[in-house]
């Protein structure tokens, strides 16, 4: 990682390069990282191909952007009211019950936050007090621990497994809760893994949770990008609703991750308290986006539904391709990702995306840069072109090959 380490200082921060330089370094939490700042892309490093960034690689829709024009030339760039606008409230709403069939009051269970980073960020932060555990199922998003932390809470690790395809299993939750226990994070569909929870998946966590005080923050930003089944939210079982906080958002699904949008819906008395946290913090989220963000839950499935093809092709191009290298590769059901296992190459994650990079100039992230259960397994985006796929996999497999000739 020395090449990578060199490319600091004025370059914007990329979260995933974040938690690579932070595995690299051994750190184990957001506050041990200084002023350090990594480019979100390794296209300084001459002719690297990058695999890294959980980006979609689509244009923004143009209905939504021209959403956007028509809310710029008509003048709406005035504060919206704290918790949003209130037509993409009732759109989110609506969006919610026609997906999941789950209800929502957009005046009071809903609020607009600056990205699905933000609504997790200040859930946590209502919800947590000093000393109070969180479990945290893994390998995940980087972001979960640090927060966590920031609040005095303890963050639990509850490791998935590539023999459980990923999924978390009842044994592997009741065996972390104590009395201590004050929430779940389930990020479904999974960055990294790309894993799913199904009805079936999710029904025995359900069973469990019922019988506590745990409340559950679920991340579901993947849950339109999902490939042979329909996404399954745990707030649609019964007496889950009242105790889980929904977490999604604009930036997978519809191409927009830097309009910085997304939302959480909750029962009430949630909601309101995570709304004083939510008001000191931000005046609203984006005017312009959030107008946006209408015509994106109106008007805009067939776009996306022409992606989750797109992405789909590029999901069976990948799995076939690792597995035929000899590298196993967990076939996953949603997100944009693969999480295939290196292990059979004698190398740590590290040690494998270094010598990558040194060798073939392929940017692919560890495995363990989402936790300590990611090790032996390197997470690949397909939020790229098949061209630049197709590129990179013939180098990986030269990889692969030179180093079964040197053994």
């Amino acid at each position: 990682m020395k090449k990578v380490s060199k490319i600091f200082e004025q370059y914007e921060i990329d979260i995933v390069y974040m938690a690579l330089y932070i595995v690299n370094n051994g750190a184990h939490t957001l506050r041990s990282v200084k002023k350090e700042r990594i480019i979100n892309s390794f296209e300084a490093i001459d002719n690297v191909i990058s695999l890294g960034v959980g980006e979609p690689d689509f244009q923004t829709p143009w209905a939504i952007r021209k959403a956007a024009i028509d809310t710029l030339e008509k003048k709406r760039i005035i504060y919206t009211a704290n918790s949003g606008l209130a037509d993409l409230r009732c759109e989110i709403s609506q969006y919610i019950n026609k997906k999941l069939n789950v209800k929502y009051d957009p005046e009071h269970e809903i609020i607009v936050t600056v990205g699905g980073s933000e609504a997790i960020d200040i859930s946590i932060r209502a919800l947590i007090d000093p000393g109070d555990e969180v479990l945290i199922v893994e390998p995940c998003f980087v972001c979960y621990a640090p927060i966590v932390e920031l609040t005095g809470g303890v963050p639990i690790t509850v490791e998935t497994k590539l023999e459980d395809n990923f999924k978390l299993t009842a044994d592997a939750l009741k065996a972390k809760i104590t009395d201590k226990t004050k929430l779940l994070i389930l990020p479904f569909p999974n960055n990294p893994t790309g894993a799913i929870m199904t009805k079936e998946d999710l029904e025995p966590i359900a069973e469990i949770l019922r019988d506590t005080n745990i409340m559950v923050l679920s991340d579901e930003i993947y849950s339109e990008l999902t490939y042979g089944r329909k996404h399954f939210s745990i707030t649609q079982l019964d007496g889950m609703q009242e105790r889980t906080i929904l977490i999604n958002g604009f930036s997978k699904a519809f191409a927009m991750t830097g309009w910085r949008l997304g939302y959480l819906a909750a029962p009430e008395p949630l909601v309101t308290q995570i709304l004083k946290i939510h008001q000191y913090a931000i005046m609203s989220s984006p005017t312009v986006s959030q107008y946006a963000a209408v015509e994106a839950l109106t008007h805009c499935e067939r776009e996306v539904n022409n992606m989750v093809s797109e992405y789909n092709v590029r999901r069976r191009l990948l799995v076939d391709s690792f597995n035929k290298m000899g590298l196993e590769c967990f076939n996953p059901e949603g997100a944009f990702y693969v999480f295939p296992c290196i292990k059979s190459t004698g190398m740590t994650s590290e040690e494998f995306c270094e010598e990558l990079l040194n060798e073939q100039k392929v940017a692919v992230v560890p495995g363990n840069a989402f936790g300590e259960s990611g090790e032996g397994f390197i997470r690949v985006s397909y939020a790229y072109s098949l061209k630049h796929l197709m590129e990179a996999l013939k180098r990986i497999e030269i990889f692969i090959r030179n180093r079964k000739l040197t053994e």
